[in-house]
């Protein structure tokens, strides 16, 4: 767990126009909003840093964890303690009484929010969420998806890391199968698809960020993914990447992605809190099937405005 607490901006009172051109977020002085960063599978902390340092340079305070490489493809029992966990160093440090994102990557990290969200269900403490961004997630759990995923985290050369990667994925493969089994006779089956994330009961803000070129997770299954999100009254925006790879789209569009999560916290921030549970909106209209009025915006961002490499 790495948490950061940068110092506060020399000032932190820009509104209005100033404020959304500098991105320097209105807050309480001592209620920053905290953004928690959840890395994919294999992701080593010095490449999630170079994340979190887009909101410390806002003056946020940011905490970044991935979940063991072990816990999310062969001890998948352990992740609920993980989700509990996460929300326990949250509530120690008392940052639940800040207004809290979380910003996820791929199905690693959709698998580890997906946790956390059932602990914040059970939990007692009100957690002041106000939006989740999503980078290359969620999609759906595929063999060639998991060879790739496999293959990536193994890296070295091809002649040992596509038989090792083949041995795994088929392992692999196995175990899950016998797991969906035991799965269907336990009382108390423990979530392992992130897909399952499209009917969760909260309904604060939500933000993906995808390409058409990601060779692990298809657009198609984040489009679908953020419609049924949609249909369920949540905000959804989507930001297409057009040709950048998996958790690729900050190294190729540098400047629309940092613009476009801070345009996201910012909205957010203004924005009356939209974190109550689709529960209660429910209880609110019984015997009705329409939620609140979907919102879904989509925007497509071209190679002419990949960031130029020096």
């Amino acid at each position: 767990m790495f948490p950061s607490f940068p110092p506060s901006p020399k000032d932190p009172t820009l509104t209005g126009q100033d404020q959304r051109e500098e991105f320097v977020f209105v807050y309480e002085e001592d209620k920053r909003p905290v953004v928690i960063l959840l890395g994919w599978a294999g992701c080593q902390d010095r490449y999630l840093a170079k994340y979190s340092a887009i909101y410390e340079e806002k003056s946020c305070i940011t905490l970044r964890y991935t979940a063991p490489v072990e816990c999310l493809f062969w001890r998948r029992d352990k992740m609920p303690y993980i989700g509990k966990r996460l929300l326990q160093v949250i509530t120690d440090k008392r940052l639940n009484e800040h207004p809290i994102f979380f910003h996820v990557f791929s199905n690693g990290g959709a698998f580890l929010y997906q946790h956390v969200s059932l602990a914040m269900q059970k939990a007692n403490t009100l957690f002041k969420i106000r939006g989740v961004i999503f980078d290359s997630a969620p999609g759906e759990r595929r063999i060639t998806a998991l060879f790739k995923a496999i293959s990536a985290i193994i890296g070295g050369h091809p002649l040992t890391n596509l038989p090792m990667s083949f041995v795994l994925t088929f392992f692999l493969s196995v175990l899950w199968f016998f797991e969906v089994i035991a799965q269907a006779f336990s009382r108390s089956p423990i979530p392992t698809d992130p897909i399952a994330l499209a009917e969760e009961t909260y309904s604060w803000p939500q933000l993906f960020l995808y390409s058409n070129s990601d060779t692990l997770i298809p657009a198609s299954d984040v489009e679908k993914f953020a419609s049924r999100r949609a249909e369920r009254g949540v905000n959804v925006q989507l930001v297409l990447f057009t040709n950048s790879p998996h958790v690729k789209h900050y190294a190729t569009y540098r400047d629309v992605y940092v613009n476009t999560v801070c345009s996201f916290i910012h909205e957010c921030l203004i924005s009356p809190s939209q974190s109550r549970s689709l529960m209660d909106i429910r209880d609110e209209d019984r015997g009705s099937q329409n939620y609140d009025a979907p919102s879904l915006t989509k925007r497509v961002v071209l190679p002419h405005e990949a960031t130029k490499q020096n």
